[in-house]
């Protein structure tokens, strides 16, 4: 579609009244970033969601449900898992999180290879679903392409992006030690949540035996002690409830629902747009530049526009993807900004098919009580200086260790006696491994099918390879090791061999650097050929390290934004 002029029926009225300073596509993880800043900083701001509003503590309507009180016992029933066969196998998916996932069958896309599209569509998205895993990246993550000689450099270095993980790690609350490791910087942290007495002797063990590796407790976006910024937003100390994707009614974990959103709704300079799904971002050929966004009403499929002076775009990052391939114009005809033909190349993901799981002899008269949202992790510690490997990059390790409960052959009041006690000590070690970005991994759109509002599906050609192989195996000889080491036995060895995405960690395709021919965005995540068009959100990534995205995703926000608004009192966008 040709975006150059306004559609026919618009008149100068809706121009003036679908009007603002910006516009951001996307409520979620870094869409609430967006508008929390733009709005804090006097623009009038419109949040475009495709989904349904949900609004903090009034639409969590499972967060306080006790698992009688769902029909199946929070089980999915057999026609719902065969409906959905990609939903359903993320871990989070069941009866009490269901309205918040997106079902297969209601938005489909064309797998060329096998991927597993985990979505999120309500205001919020997936902040209201992540694991909430919280780490700065490291120097060595933004040096490592060019070192290695994959991908292209990025633009940015850690020294950059490090006062702005200050800044969103204060507002959003991150619990966690300082442990003084350069592999994995240390932020502004709340407490620490404990770890396990097993977990703690396991801690002990592999620090000792190893001068390259170091376990920590892992950091998370929980409040364990609110400061007074936290209690400013109306939010609560963290239940430790292990209920977090159904919304939590005390916001003792970020989200946008209960953190970004309200504090931009309260400067009085917000305004957000549900159930519109965003068609394309609008070019002036004789502007240079985007001015607004076509939506489709997800409901009446009536099409609207709006106009801003900048857009921010984060749909999440194969959406973005998708948005930008059809914003098509004369000037753009293979999709916005997309000169180099890079758009929508060079997708990643995190490796998680190794598992490793053990027994571990441990205190019998000790125990754990109540429930945590983390665990202890180790840092990547393969060619984090150099290349030392017969393959580029590595892996962070998380593992845990809980009592499961006991059991007896035997039934009736000897099962039941059994299961009033604990059972032995269980260890499972996982892996998040780098993928290294590859032009053949990428999306495009189809030419043939589109979705119910007329917009082309999504293909996903994306895959593993021969390095993904390696790490994995490589981890699971070395997390066998370790955990023998550390006092385990009955280790096993698993390769989920799941497909790429459910991770649920996608990253790339609008990314990053300094040279316009080889990436779409410059150093402050915009658009090296539409200035006034920004994408931070996992699009925008030119590789992706072995730690969780989420926060970086905020803190390039964070930055990206405040350069926007400098840029806009400059008359530059």
């Amino acid at each position: 579609m040709n975006n150059d002029n306004p559609s026919p029926n618009l008149n100068i009225k809706s121009i003036k009244t679908n009007s603002f300073d910006t516009i951001v596509i996307g409520s979620g993880m870094s869409g609430g970033w967006a508008a929390k800043e733009l709005c804090e900083k006097g623009l009038k701001t419109l949040v475009i969601e495709r989904g349904k509003d949900v609004v903090h503590l009034k639409d969590y309507p499972t967060a306080t449900k006790h698992p009688w009180e769902f029909p199946h016992h929070l089980k999915m029933p057999r026609n719902v898992l065969d409906e959905n066969p990609v939903v359903s196998r993320c871990y989070a998916f069941n009866e009490a999180t269901e309205h918040f996932f997106v079902k297969d069958t209601d938005h489909p896309y064309i797998q060329e290879k096998p991927y597993d599209w985990i979505r999120g569509y309500q205001v919020g998205g997936k902040s209201l679903l992540w694991a909430r895993q919280t780490q700065r990246w490291s120097k060595y993550d933004f040096e490592g392409p060019a070192r290695d000689g994959f991908a292209i450099d990025w633009p940015i270095r850690y020294d950059d992006l490090a006062p702005w993980y200050s800044y969103v790690e204060k507002f959003a609350g991150i619990s966690g030690n300082h442990d003084g490791l350069d592999t994995l910087p240390d932020g502004e942290f709340l407490p620490a949540w404990e770890m396990t007495c097993v977990e703690s002797d396991i801690q002990k063990k592999i620090n000792s035996h190893y001068k390259d590796r170091r376990v920590v407790q892992g950091r998370c976006a929980h409040l364990t002690k609110p400061n007074p910024i936290h209690l400013e937003q109306g939010r609560g100390q963290c239940q430790a409830r292990s209920l977090c994707e159904r919304g939590c009614p005390f916001g003792g974990y970020y989200s946008s629902n209960s953190s970004t959103i309200p504090w931009a709704a309260k400067t009085g300079n917000l305004s957000l747009r549900t159930d519109a799904v965003v068609h394309s971002i609008i070019y002036d050929e004789k502007l240079g530049k985007a001015k607004g966004v076509q939506i489709i009403d997800a409901i009446t499929g009536k099409t609207e526009e709006y106009f801003a002076k900048i857009i921010f775009v984060n749909a999440a990052c194969l959406n973005t993807n998708l948005i930008l391939l059809n914003s098509t114009s004369n000037r753009f005809p293979n999709g916005l900004g997309n000169d180099s033909g890079l758009l929508g190349k060079y997708i990643a993901f995190h490796n998680y098919r190794g598992t490793v799981s053990a027994s571990y002899d441990g205190p019998d008269d000790k125990y754990y009580y109540g429930r945590r949202p983390t665990q202890p992790m180790m840092p990547n510690f393969r060619n984090v200086h150099k290349q030392e490997m017969d393959f580029l990059r590595g892996y962070m390790v998380f593992y845990g260790a809980s009592r499961g409960k006991g059991w007896s052959d035997n039934i009736g009041e000897e099962l039941k006696n059994a299961y009033t006690e604990p059972g032995g000590w269980h260890v499972s070690m996982m892996m998040q491994g780098e993928t290294i970005p590859k032009e053949s991994n990428h999306v495009r759109l189809s030419k043939d099918l589109k979705d119910k509002w007329g917009i082309p599906q999504l293909i996903t050609s994306i895959d593993y390879d021969e390095n993904d192989v390696k790490l994995k195996d490589d981890f699971l000889q070395v997390a066998s090791e370790m955990l023998e080491i550390a006092g385990c036995t009955n280790i096993k060895q698993r390769d989920s061999k799941q497909a790429p995405g459910l991770d649920i960690h996608e990253m790339g395709g609008v990314r990053m650097g300094n040279d316009p021919k080889t990436s779409l965005l410059d150093k402050w995540n915009a658009m090296h050929h539409c200035k006034n068009v920004f994408v931070t959100d996992g699009a925008a990534m030119v590789s992706t390290s072995t730690q969780n995205p989420s926060l970086t995703f905020m803190a390039m926000t964070a930055r990206a934004a405040n350069h926007a608004v400098e840029e806009l009192k400059k008359g530059n966008v």
